[in-house]
């Protein structure tokens, strides 16, 4: 009786930690802007003036620069990492075996069409590298060499993991540059988030089953949002010195995310649709930076001009005159728009283990 109690009692074990450990996947299919690229603005060379392209870009991971907007690796890269799969080959590369996952991520992505910034008088202020609904094309055509036939690929996309995003910055990014105020960007929201979740039944009417949905980051406690639109005003600034109105404008839009994201859950039942939170991550890290072993929270790791954020346009990291500090580790922001491998290993951490992702992947 004992012996079969022990037995029972070491199953039961047995049972709670692959739950506690997590689900597999077979693939990762990864879409979004330069918070995702691994590659796909590059493949054919490095754009002109693409200062990501030079050192000290990807010096702690990888040695040298991979046309990743970070000091290594990115969310995705993490990810990957951690259900054995291989790190993300970009879609645009040919050639490539994509059975284990491919991303589509490009770096200056925006969730809208060109027609949405022309109809904003914007259509100046973006690259158009490949909206979202451009990037689930890239996935369309690379699905034969991935899985066969339409059936092959229902069974094989129920049992990967699909990341979508973020998607957003890029789209108020180009209404901030092009002139308009934070609460005007924010009355886009809406149509913002309806084309994130029209990309989520898009995906799961391919076979996606499984779909993490990110929202965006709070960007006004960013050196380059805090450089750029700096002010006198005390008022304008929040108890840790992030600028008010940018951040409600990625609140708002969050706010409206979460709502899609459970309005997809209850139409698709069968279906994981994850929100990872972004947004409060990494405001605890900067609420509360050595918490997380940052020694800093809102300067620049990356860049020129020292100061209070140690970011100036003329001379971004990756330029003449721009250097990294020593320990990039010990920085929240890599470059001012982006942040270090340090930061987006923590923040991998908390989607797979549902701290700011719900619910989380690995459950």
């Amino acid at each position: 009786m004992a012996a079969r109690l022990v037995v029972a009692f070491l199953a039961l074990s047995s049972a709670c930690f692959l739950a506690v450990s997590g689900q597999k996947y077979n693939a990762i299919f990864s879409f979004g802007d330069s918070m995702s690229d691994t590659g796909n603005l590059c493949v054919n060379g490095a754009p002109a003036g693409l200062t990501l392209t030079q050192p000290p870009y990807g010096e702690t991971f990888f040695g040298r620069a991979t046309c990743r907007c970070s000091d290594g690796r990115l969310v995705v890269d993490f990810l990957a990492e951690k259900y054995g799969l291989p790190l993300l080959k970009p879609s645009k590369q040919g050639g490539a075996d994509f059975k284990k996952g491919a991303n589509m991520a490009i770096i200056g992505a925006t969730t809208m069409d060109s027609g949405f910034f022309q109809s904003l008088g914007i259509a100046d202020k973006i690259w158009n590298n490949g909206p979202l609904n451009t990037q689930i094309q890239w996935f369309q055509q690379l699905m034969p060499s991935i899985c066969g036939s339409t059936q092959a690929c229902k069974s094989y996309l129920s049992k990967s993991l699909f990341v979508l995003g973020e998607f957003g910055g890029n789209d108020y990014n180009a209404q901030i540059f092009g002139g308009y105020s934070p609460e005007q960007a924010s009355g886009q929201s809406a149509t913002i988030v309806d084309a994130i979740g029209k990309g989520v039944d898009q995906l799961i009417s391919l076979g996606a089953t499984s779909i993490v949905v990110p929202g965006v980051l709070p960007v006004g406690c960013f050196p380059i949002y805090l450089t750029l639109y700096q002010t006198s005003n005390a008022g304008d600034y929040d108890q840790y010195g992030c600028l008010k109105r940018f951040n409600a404008l990625s609140s708002r839009h969050n706010q409206l995310l979460q709502a899609k994201v459970s309005s997809l859950q209850s139409k698709y039942p069968g279906a994981r649709i994850m929100y990872a939170d972004f947004y409060s991550h990494v405001y605890d890290m900067v609420r509360s930076p050595g918490s997380y072993g940052f020694s800093t929270n809102l300067r620049a790791c990356c860049g020129a001009g020292g100061g209070k954020y140690n970011y100036q346009n003329s001379a971004r990291c990756g330029m003449s005159g721009a250097s990294a500090c020593s320990n990039p580790e010990s920085s929240l922001s890599w470059d001012g728009i982006h942040l270090t491998e340090a930061a987006y290993k923590k923040i991998a951490d908390g989607w797979v283990s549902g701290a700011y992702c719900h619910p989380a992947i690995g459950a």
